[in-house]
Formats: C-alpha cells, sequence, structure tokens
C-alpha cells in the first residue's frame, strides 16, 4: 500500500493555508478526514498496480520482491482489500462531503486505475497524468473545506508534479541508459537531453506562474518567499543532475539543506498568511 509514498496527500492541505483559514479548527477535522480517505484510496489503487503489474515486477532485481509479485500476498486478498478500501473511501466521501468532493475522489480513483492499466506506458501521457493527480488533490482540499480553487493555485500544484515527475524519469534514463525502455515502457525513445529539456521548460513556466500567483494573491508579503521557491528547485536539479541524487522526491527528504529551505519556505508563508489575516 506504501504509506511512505502517502505524503503526496499532504497536498490536501495547501487549501487550509492559501485560504487562510489556519486559525479554524473545523477546517482542519475536514482537511484530516480528506487526508486519510486519499490515503486510503492512495493504498487500494497501489495494491491494484501491483496486481496488473506482478508479471512484469518479477522480471525486476527490486521490484519481484513485492508482496503480489514474489508470491507472498495472494492476488485475490489483494483486490478484496483493494475493493474494500476504495468503496468505504469513496461512502466515507460522499456522506461527509459535498458532491463535488465525491466526484473527485471518484474521478481519482477512474485516473489512477487508467493510468495502471494503460496511459503509464504512453510517452508523455504518463507524466502528464500523473501531474494531474497531484492538481486533483489539491483541488480536494479546497473543496473539503469549502474554499474557492484558484486557478494559480492549479497552474502551480500541475507544473510543480510536473517538474519532479520529469526529474524522477530523468534519473531513471540515466541510470538504466539502454535499458530505461525494459524498466518502463513510457521511457522508449527518450533520451536525457530531450528529458532536460522538458526539466527546463517546466522548471521556468514553474517559476513564472508562482511568481505571477504570489503577486496576485490577497496575502500581501508572500512575494518574498520566492527566492526559497527557487533555491528549492535548483537544488533539486543540481542533486539530481551533478550529484546523481534525490531522482525519487521522497529521497529530498535525507537532504539536509533542502529540508531547512523546505521549513524556512512553509514558516514564511504562515507568517504572511497569518499577519494579513490578523490585519
Amino acid at each position: 500500500m506504501r504509506p511512505r509514498q502517502w505524503y503526496k496527500n499532504v497536498l490536501l492541505f495547501l487549501g487550509i493555508v492559501f485560504a487562510g483559514k489556519l486559525a479554524d479548527p473545523s477546517s482542519w477535522i475536514s482537511v484530516a478526514l480528506a487526508f486519510a480517505l486519499f490515503c486510503l484510496l492512495s493504498g487500494g489503487e497501489y495494491l491494484v498496480n501491483d496486481v496488473l503489474d506482478r508479471d512484469r515486477d518479477r522480471l525486476h532485481p527490486v521490484k519481484r520482491n513485492r508482496p503480489i509479485a514474489s508470491g507472498r500476498l495472494r492476488v485475490a486478498t489483494a483486490v478484496t482489500v483493494a475493493l474494500a478500501l476504495i468503496v468505504f473511501a469513496l461512502t466515507m466521501s460522499f456522506v461527509y462531503f459535498s458532491l463535488a468532493f465525491f466526484s473527485l475522489a471518484a474521478g481519482f480513483v477512474v485516473l489512477v486505475l487508467l493510468y495502471s492499466l494503460r496511459l503509464k506506458h504512453i510517452v508523455i501521457a504518463d507524466v502528464l497524468v500523473l501531474a494531474t493527480g497531484f492538481v486533483i488533490r489539491a483541488v480536494a482540499g479546497c473543496l473539503a473545506i469549502g474554499v474557492t480553487v484558484s486557478s494559480w493555485l492549479i497552474v502551480c500544484t500541475f507544473l510543480l508534479a510536473l517538474f519532479l515527475v520529469l526529474e524522477k524519469r530523468w534519473g531513471e534514463v540515466a541510470a538504466l541508459k539502454d535499458n530505461a525502455a525494459r524498466h518502463r515502457a513510457s521511457l522508449e525513445g527518450l533520451s536525457e537531453w530531450t528529458l532536460t529539456l522538458f526539466v527546463a521548460v517546466s522548471c521556468g513556466a514553474l517559476l513564472v506562474s508562482y511568481m505571477i500567483y504570489v503577486s496576485v494573491s490577497e496575502f500581501e508579503g508572500l512575494f518574498i518567499t520566492v527566492p526559497f521557491a527557487i533555491y528549492g528547485l535548483f537544488r533539486y536539479m543540481y542533486l539530481v543532475h551533478e550529484k546523481h541524487r534525490a531522482s525519487s522526491p521522497e529521497e529530498l527528504l535525507t537532504d539536509r539543506p533542502t529540508l531547512a529551505n523546505l521549513a524556512l519556505w512553509i514558516l514564511l508563508v504562515i507568517a504572511v498568511v497569518v499577519w494579513n489575516t490578523l490585519l
């Protein structure tokens, strides 16, 4: 169920920060519940993915040790648990949240299923689908507390996710070379140079979009977070392309400068939002 990757669902908390609802206990409870439900959906989707990929995983030196591929977890058990998690999470979404939130959660399930079945094997389409999944999380967090979804928040979330996924793909191609397509079909025909161009374009677009977002935001002063955003992106690119580290986003959690920069960015954002709210 990949609990170590559930950090991706933290994006649901973006809405509570940028909507200025940090001091609202009911909003925290709502987003916490939404976060838990998306973790259940993610866990169920990972089980389905591993069932579909079990034959391919058995040929991989690392993935063959996964519970389903190795035979330690029966396919029938995995499918039963996956269906139970997904049905339970969607039911709770329908009962406790709006129809819009439920529709978004159901759409997330369908999107990830389509990704597992087919889309992850299509060049470029796979990264766009993954980035869309992150946008769904951010929008779901806003819907959970009934706030207006900022179009710039959607754009920034999409571009950030796209940037991170492209960097991960670059790391895979750089490490596996000619065997990259055997590891992931969507890497067929992609070179390090092409992926570097994709990364550069997505990074530039992200920075411009973020600067516009903080400039037009109702919270005056958010522009002071721009240098930290630039440092974070450049630090990640440096680690991936020069040090050949952190090709997977979760590996950033071991990089102290990145963690320190992220902590400062979060503190500044919260400080600006709180200051504007008090005023």
